[in-house]
């Protein structure tokens, strides 16, 4: 079917919809596309469920650990049950100096 998009894992397919946005199909170039130059309050929300829904290595295809650190007192309200995943997760970068901060 031409035009169709398809849910998937593989976050290097611009045409790709990943599993994660499957409540609203947003390829991974319409998601890059929003992060880089949506409004802030869709850039944080949109970066919040890609934290709060997706597998933390698939995360790393729309952000990097240093603008979540730097970030994070927006991001953190829209991680719901994750947000002590993260926090644990960048404490220990922190700690072994993978991050600054």
């Amino acid at each position: 079917m031409a035009g169709a998009h398809f849910l998937g894992t593989d976050m290097t397919d611009p045409e790709v919809v990943p599993y994660f946005t499957w409540d609203d199909p947003l390829t991974v170039r319409d998601i890059q596309r929003r992060l880089r130059s949506g409004p802030e309050a869709e850039r944080v929300r949109l970066l919040g469920k890609i934290l709060r829904e997706a597998r933390d290595t698939d995360v790393w295809a729309f952000t990097t650990p240093d603008f979540v650190l730097r970030n994070w007192e927006k991001l953190s309200p829209h991680l719901g049950r994750r947000r002590a995943f993260w926090e644990w997760l960048l404490q220990q970068w922190r700690e072994e100096e993978l991050l600054a901060g």
